[in-house]
């Protein structure tokens, strides 16, 4: 039996490469929660895509127990999370789990934009902030500077931010320490009805789905029959465990702890994060506040490469939003790459994953249409529609103006890049706001920029013009009215669905001219010549043209009269025509591939 007041539960919160995994290893070694020989680098971060990139992707829990050195025992519950800010809605799922938060800040890098951005949802939630400064081991690190840096933001004293090197294990013991004197006990009832967050899931092919769970009140056993309060669905649990950081089956969870259940669910769409868990025979009065609804910036076309695999496709997708609650996705056709599914993300890096774990974790192959953000279009008649699909795109008759999303933008740089990464927000037509330096070396450059300008190479830009040092956040500040259009791309006349997209009027030439001269260089020759135009609306803004395969028709012409050729030429070019008419051009699938990676 678990004492509450014995009990912890925080997340470790930073930007990204500030050491979050490294630390959570440090805790895990350190509390002995595993062995020598289990042990690895990254251990919460289970999927290979994480490792690979060196990023968390997923959210991680795992219990630890620690021993005091007044001889006490505690339980804490620590929870990873991303620092990416595509995955920031995984860091607020954790928060809403947590009493506390371990804020790491980097000795060298010092405070970035989603050190910032993840501190304000930790304060919004009102958890004890825990100020920790990584790397001090390393020769280039300013610890006097970042330490002055965080004082500045949280408005603490020196002596409350802990240095620690969480690779070679220094000060980790200490951070121990304050977590259990600083962060507060859960606050839940035990004899009350039970309410138990959900705060993630995820898909196990034997057992169905897992379900993640932090008992806010009340507790939670094997045999109990549960409702899910807002789906109205019931079921009865199964198994009932905690991660240790193997998923360990346990008699039950009690108030305040972090675990999962499994109830033999086994559609995915049952499952809904932000639920509230109660018990049938005692039920709640009310669910739980839950999480604000996510809502995806960016939407992309996704088809299979052959049409036999859709159903797999449409499988995976299924599964795969379980794990991610901020991923959605509905049908859609083309008329050139088959069936498919129109999906939402976060972010371009968000995309990317999406993509690379369908491929991975359910063998699929597939093609990715060019990523596109959410317009407001007002017609004619009134009527205001949202539109994130080119093919849904109105006709311009139709269209009384159209809106698109615009961010506020918070890029931190070095102050010597203040120059380069102004002159980047102007090309991406931004709109200057604020420069404000954070110390001698470093600035904190605010822009208003439109959000179709950023998802897709912005951010590397950035990366590229600081030499890595540089970091983005931004948030939605609402839609303004610009000179958005539809630029088509026509196939000798033909419209290519799936080649449409929907950019600013300024930049549509640039754009057709780079589609066109792209395409000319994948499709292949055919027997008879082939037009690949951009249009916007009924005007043409590029042209290329593919020549048609050559025969040398003349070439069993010896000498004699000229007419004879020319005879032979005619006939030649009437059987172009007629072909050009009747033939049909194949496009392969690579030239959808390279055209779509345009930005």
């Amino acid at each position: 039996m678990i004492k509450q007041e014995n009990t912890r539960n925080f997340c470790i919160i930073a930007h990204i490469d500030h050491g979050k995994s490294t630390l959570a290893d440090r805790m895990i070694q350190i509390t002995g929660a595993v062995g020598a020989r289990e042990f690895r680098d990254q251990l919460l971060d289970s999927m290979d895509l994480e490792r690979e990139r060196g990023i968390t992707i997923k959210s991680s829990a795992v219990r630890l127990r620690y021993e005091s050195p007044g001889r006490k025992s505690y339980v804490l519950n620590l929870i990873d999370t991303p620092g990416h800010v595509d995955f920031s809605y995984e860091v607020s799922k954790s928060i809403a789990a947590c009493e506390g938060a371990v804020l790491v800040v980097d000795a060298v890098q010092g405070i970035e934009a989603q050190t910032m951005a993840n501190l304000y949802l930790a304060m919004e939630h009102d958890l004890t902030i825990i100020p920790v400064m990584n790397k001090i081991d390393l020769k280039s690190a300013r610890v006097d500077e970042v330490r002055h840096q965080i004082c500045e933001l949280l408005g603490c004293e020196e002596s409350d931010v802990l240095l620690i090197s969480a690779k070679e294990g220094l000060g980790v013991d200490k951070l121990l320490e304050r977590i259990v004197s600083k962060v507060s006990p859960p606050q839940g009832k035990p004899e009350d009805p039970l309410q138990g967050l959900i705060f993630d899931s995820s898909y196990d092919t034997f057992r169905g789905v897992i379900v993640y769970v932090r008992v806010m009140n009340g507790k939670i056993r094997a045999g109990t029959e549960i409702m899910m309060m807002n789906q109205r669905s019931k079921y009865e649990v199964k198994e009932v465990g905690v991660f240790t950081p193997r998923e360990t089956t346990v008699d039950e969870l009690d108030c305040g702890q972090v675990g999962y259940i499994v109830c033999n669910i086994k559609e995915a769409r049952e499952v809904v994060v932000g639920d509230t868990v109660t018990d049938c025979a005692n039920p709640a009065e009310s669910p739980l506040p839950g999480y604000k609804e996510v809502k995806p910036m960016v939407f992309s076309g996704m088809y299979p490469v052959s049409n036999e695999d859709y159903e797999d496709l449409k499988s995976a997708v299924e599964k795969l939003r379980l794990s991610d609650s901020s991923f959605i996705y509905e049908p859609e056709t083309s008329a050139a790459l088959g069936f498919g599914f129109r999906c939402g993300f976060l972010g371009l890096l968000h995309m990317e994953i999406i993509q690379e774990r369908l491929e991975r974790e359910f063998s699929l192959d597939l093609i990715t249409s060019s990523p596109s953000v959410n317009y407001r279009v007002r017609l004619s008649d009134g009527n205001l529609v949202e539109v994130d699909n080119p093919t849904k795109y109105p006709d311009k008759e139709r269209i009384e103006y159209v809106e698109e999303p615009f961010t506020r933008c918070y890029v931190f740089a070095p102050s010597e890049s203040i120059g380069a990464i102004m002159k980047l927000c102007e090309e991406k037509r931004g709109e200057f706001v604020a420069t404000k330096f954070l110390d001698p070396t470093r600035v904190q450059i605010t822009y208003n920029l439109p959000l179709s300008e950023i998802v897709i190479d912005f951010y590397d830009k950035i990366k590229s013009f600081t030499q890595g040092y540089g970091s983005l956040d931004y948030e939605i500040i609402g839609y303004r009215r610009a000179q958005i259009v539809k630029l088509d791309i026509l196939i000798n006349s033909v419209p290519c669905d799936a080649l449409s997209t929907i950019v600013h009027r300024d930049k549509a030439r640039k754009i057709g001219i780079e589609l066109a001269k792209k395409l000319k260089e994948t499709i292949p020759k055919h027997m008879f010549k082939i037009a690949i135009q951009a249009a916007v609306g009924g005007d043409i803004v590029a042209r290329e043209t593919i020549t048609a395969l050559k025969k040398h028709v003349t070439g069993k012409c010896y000498g004699g009269d000229i007419t004879r050729k020319r005879k032979l030429w005619e006939k030649q070019k009437e059987g172009k025509k007629k072909m050009r008419r009747i033939g049909k051009v194949d496009v392969p699938k690579e030239a959808f591939l390279k055209a779509m990676r345009i930005s």
